[in-house]
């Protein structure tokens, strides 16, 4: 008889897989995933630009002065590119962007299809790796989750490295694994090399060369491991040093890769500190204004760096030691909540249920509106959603002013209701002037409540109330059947009760809706995106963990940990956003799809125990046995 946890270590055993079946199921897993990106994509294409688009400004600056230059101007002290303002962020992507530029002209596009396609692939590299640890079915259920997930399917759209920086680290740590069967130094090599070529990319994995030398350790035997883990820092270090070099050369300075951690430091320290009892901004722009006036230099405003980069990042590291060396136990605390934290799921947009508009927006400003509404007709005819609410008239009467209440989140005022067609391209046109807190302004169903389109209103950053803009907001949707529709207006995470003023509501009709036979598929991948939630998945995590450590599965354990606690011990101690650690998540969902297998082995084994009485002929072993 074998124990339960015997039962569990063989369940959890991975098996013999067929090259052509993996083949096969890779090759599943990358057209799923293709697929629910392609529909993100065709989603948020134009929304996706508007992320972090000051960031994606730096990148592509880099990468016109890559392009014109080539790469003599990179190596040259006398070149647009030798500006410490260039180094923000290290050259990686830069370069990626300067090739697709020369090859297909200046367009998100191009990238925005690289980081989908590689995005996909790594759905594909989880499957490898995880059918190196657990069993077949098991792999596949890790390569689904990692295709469906929104927080991938979101980012693989944004023009921005952090898609792009995890296949590396993937293909590293599946590297080493397989290396295990037949060690060779030069596996080992490629592992770190394949570091140090996300490193180019974005500078978060730097340190992780170390921590992936010590799960070599784990996993080979004990006369190999000082060689194999040496080699694969030795790999790391190769791939990283001529740009250390070229940093030296161009600057006169050692700079490992880019500057930006005290930057980062000070932020980070900034997130934890609401009663600004430390003094320090937690944006970029109030860093550059206070070093600024605190030391007599306007052209600091300027940017992060300038002239005096490297004193200005070591003034900010000196900064954020002091005041570590002054609280510890509050920076420990810090550290914990923050990794505590990358436990938690991004709140990513899931693919639409609609298709997008396949018309021009440019018909709004040659169309008349097919229905309108002024500020006195929305206040007559609207509603307020709270009872904190206000709404009234300015004193012109041409404009209606809305005062939201200080819940973080909440419906505030609904517009009346304007009838629509079904399957119908149409644009909603409104001028808007958001003076205080955050909104979101989206459209939905009178009736089904249906969410057909939204759109975030925030403040722009360092302006007053009095310089903030008035923006014209046209906010297109696709209709699903002939049921009216109304504009609502919902607190969304604002610091302050949110003020906003709203002018005369236009509706344009532009024509019929295109790609309508996508709304199956797009149903299918939204409720499946429904689930990853972290109150959903981070229990799921947990069980599927706890079950390897109940099995005795240390390596396995080894492998799915070694890089989430490397983000958990460095990148928390600097100022973190979801997309910097998103390969995390890529390691949990292996133990989401640990749990999921064994509630559907045991499931089974529940199933055929109670027929077994039934059916004499029945094999009367537990399959957990086998």
């Amino acid at each position: 008889m074998f124990s339960k946890d015997d039962k569990l270590a063989s369940l959890l055993s991975a098996g013999a897989s067929a090259p052509r079946r993996v083949v096969v199921l890779c090759a599943l897993v990358f057209l799923l995933a293709f697929g629910v990106r392609l529909l993100a994509w065709h989603d948020g294409r134009l929304e996706a630009a508007r992320v972090q688009s000051e960031v994606t400004k730096d990148y592509k600056h880099v990468a016109r002065l890559l392009a014109d230059g080539g790469a003599a101007s990179f190596f040259s002290s006398t070149s647009l590119l030798a500006d410490y303002n260039t180094l923000g962020h290290p050259p990686g992507y830069s370069i990626v962007l300067a090739v697709l530029f020369k090859l297909f002209g200046e367009t998100d596009t191009a990238a925005q299809f690289l980081q989908i396609i590689v995005d996909a692939l790594c759905a594909c590299l989880v499957l490898l790796l995880a059918a190196e640890l657990l069993p077949r079915i098991a792999a596949l259920l890790a390569g689904l989750l990692v295709a469906f997930a929104p927080q991938y399917t979101w980012n693989s759209i944004v023009v921005l490295p952090d898609t792009l920086a995890v296949a590396p680290l993937l293909l590293a740590v599946y590297v080493v694994v397989r290396a295990r069967r037949q060690p060779r130094l030069l596996a080992l090599l490629a592992a770190g090399a394949l570091v140090g070529v996300s490193c180019w990319l974005r500078a978060n994995a730097m340190l992780l060369a170390p921590f992936l030398a010590a799960l070599v350790c784990v996993l080979f035997e004990s006369g190999r491991r000082v060689r194999y883990a040496s080699a694969l820092i030795c790999g790391a270090l190769c791939v990283i040093a001529p740009l250390t070099i070229r940093n030296a050369l161009v600057f006169g300075r050692f700079i490992p890769l880019s500057l930006g951690a005290g930057q980062t430091l000070l932020e980070g320290i900034a997130d934890y500190d609401p009663e600004g009892r430390f003094g320090i901004p937690s944006t970029d722009m109030g860093i550059m204004r206070q070093e600024a006036a605190q030391y007599g230099r306007p052209d600091w405003a300027g940017g992060l760096f300038g002239a005096e980069g490297i004193e200005r990042e070591r003034m900010r590291l000196r900064r954020g030691f002091a005041v570590i060396r002054a609280h510890p136990f509050w920076f420990a605390g810090v550290m914990m909540r923050r990794a505590a934290g990358m436990l938690r799921l991004e709140r990513a947009r899931l693919v639409a249920a609609d298709p997008p508009v396949a018309h021009s927006l440019e018909a709004v400003e040659t169309t008349p509106p097919v229905w309108t509404s002024d500020a006195a007709r929305i206040r007559q005819e609207g509603s307020i959603e709270s009872a904190r609410a206000q709404a009234s008239l300015a004193p012109d009467g041409r404009v209606l002013e809305l005062t939201g209440d200080d819940s973080k989140y909440g419906a505030q005022f609904a517009s009346p209701a304007f009838p629509v067609e079904e399957a119908t391209d149409y644009a909603v046109v409104l001028p808007v002037q958001i003076t205080r807190g955050r909104m979101t302004i989206s459209i939905v169903g009178v009736e089904t409540k249906a969410l057909h389109a939204a759109t975030i209103i925030d403040t722009t950053e360092a302006r007053t109330a009095e310089e903030q803009p008035l923006q014209t907001l046209v906010l297109p949707f696709v209709s699903r059947r002939r049921e009216p529709v109304r504009l609502l207006f919902s607190n969304t995470a604002t610091p302050v009760a949110p003020f906003i003023r709203v002018g005369t509501l236009n509706l344009h009709r532009l024509g019929a809706a295109s790609y309508t036979w996508t709304r199956p598929l797009r149903a299918l991948a939204r409720n499946v995106q429904k689930l990853f939630v972290t109150a959903v998945m981070l229990p799921l995590a947990l069980v599927g963990l706890a079950l390897l450590v109940r099995a005795r599965r240390w390596q396995t354990l080894a492998v799915l940990l070694v890089v989430p606690a490397y983000f958990f011990c460095v990148q928390s101690a600097l100022h973190t956003e979801y997309r910097y650690v998103l390969i995390i998540h890529h390691f949990l969902f292996v133990a989401v799809a640990t749990t999921l297998y064994w509630m559907g082995a045991t499931a089974r084994d529940l199933w055929q125990r109670r027929r077994a009485p039934h059916d004499p002929q029945r094999p009367q072993d537990s399959p957990l046995s086998r």
